[in-house]
């Protein structure tokens, strides 16, 4: 499946960004002109706004003029994350398509890292860390396990999955160029989570580049163990269906794995009764398994987006 880039062809990118009332969109289309790249390298920026009403476009137009990037507004309604983010794969023509949200701020180096693990490593899609910006008012035990920091993860020494707040795709040519995230799942969350899956299980291989770097400011309503709890669990239950999609592994397996990984995570949140944010790290991580384990069996997930 792997599309070979000779070291010397030019490279189109379109940098993919979706985006729903949120001002800081501006910094984030910033920082992707300001990116650090190769000659070879050229850049456009495709802006989906899934607001019922083009409410980012003037915000969009004026920064478009002050940049030296092209940028593509599209208004693409409503209230359905998934929406949005299919038209902006059905806007993309680049040889690679690249996302990053709309409340995140890109180091210099970050495409060109991404680039260069897709490039050398053979991958077609590539996931860097998403850094959260913490503010003072953050709890200690936020910050002491990281929780609202984005890492991509590795089973097996696979990567199966990823997410679309800091991701590199091969696109122009590649046989799953007919994907697009599913309109089920837009409003509950997980829609990447699906769509990384599906095309890791279509054979599309999949990567880490540890230093292509961006940084999320913290919502202060995320600073709550109910938010993150609830964060666990829906990330399990997408997690939960998605690893027994095309029999990639047999349910009974997956069901076996959470129950025990259930069960010591209860253990362990027991026995570090006497310090609060042990025990909410055990607490978290075995919802995240209840999540894996309720979402094999059809588990409802409510809405989480277009509000």
């Amino acid at each position: 499946m792997k599309i070979e880039y000779a070291p010397c062809d030019a490279i189109n990118v379109d940098v993919l960004v979706c985006t729903f009332r949120r001002p800081s969109v501006i910094d984030t289309i910033r920082s992707i002109d300001a990116q650090t790249l190769s000659p070879r390298v050229s850049l456009r920026i495709i802006v989906a706004d899934n607001d019922d009403k083009p409410t980012a476009e003037k915000a969009i137009d004026a920064i478009s003029s002050e940049i030296s990037t092209p940028l593509v507004y599209i208004h693409a309604p409503s209230g359905n994350i998934s929406i949005a983010r299919n038209a902006c794969l059905d806007s993309a023509n680049g040889d690679f398509v690249a996302f990053l949200d709309d409340d995140e701020v890109a180091a210099p180096d970050w495409l060109e890292a991404l680039l260069e693990r897709a490039q050398c490593g053979g991958c077609d899609g590539v996931f860097g860390p998403v850094v959260a910006s913490y503010g003072e008012d953050t709890p200690a035990w936020i910050r002491q396990y990281d929780y609202l920091s984005t890492y991509p993860q590795t089973r097996g020494g696979k990567v199966e999955t990823g997410y679309t707040g800091n991701a590199l795709l091969r696109w122009m040519g590649a046989p799953y160029r007919h994907q697009r995230f599913s309109l089920d799942k837009g409003k509950t969350g997980g829609e990447d989570t699906e769509f990384f899956f599906r095309l890791s299980q279509a054979g599309a291989r999949l990567g880490v580049a540890t230093d292509a770097l961006v940084y999320e400011a913290v919502d202060p309503a995320r600073l709550q163990y109910r938010w993150l709890r609830q964060r666990k669990m829906r990330a399990g239950r997408t997690y939960g269906r998605c690893a027994v999609l095309k029999g990639s592994h047999a349910p009974i397996g997956v069901c076996a794995a959470a129950v025990l990984k259930i069960a010591t995570c209860a253990v362990m949140s027991g026995i570090s009764g006497f310090s609060k944010p042990t025990r909410r790290y055990w607490l978290l991580r075995g919802y995240f398994h209840w999540g894996v384990f309720t979402g094999l069996f059809g588990a409802k997930e409510s809405a989480t987006y277009g509000g």
